[in-house]
């Protein structure tokens, strides 16, 4: 199960899950968001293969993206590396 958010409020569900295997995509930090948003994303696949890309990515070049997650949560670089580390984080 998801912590996207539910239909009552729109808050997120407290689940306790990462839900690795949700839709998420991988934007620039700066692009805007907007309208045209969903055409502005650079990659796309699961939650876990965002958060891998971002983490491969050198250090200094890290910061410069953003992945937005099913249910509009977005995760900054920073976020992403964090989670790379728990330990149910899928291998590949």
């Amino acid at each position: 199960m998801s912590d996207h958010p539910s239909t009552y409020k729109g808050t997120p569900l407290q689940t306790g899950s990462h839900a690795w295997e949700d839709r998420a995509a991988l934007h620039r930090a700066d692009d805007g968001d907007g309208v045209f948003d969903a055409m502005k994303s650079i990659r796309r696949g699961t939650f876990a293969e965002m958060i891998r890309h971002i983490a491969m990515l050198p250090e200094d070049e890290r910061s410069q993206y953003v992945i937005e997650k099913a249910g509009d949560r977005e995760y900054s670089a920073a976020e992403a590396v964090e989670l790379s580390k728990h330990d149910d984080f899928p291998e590949s």
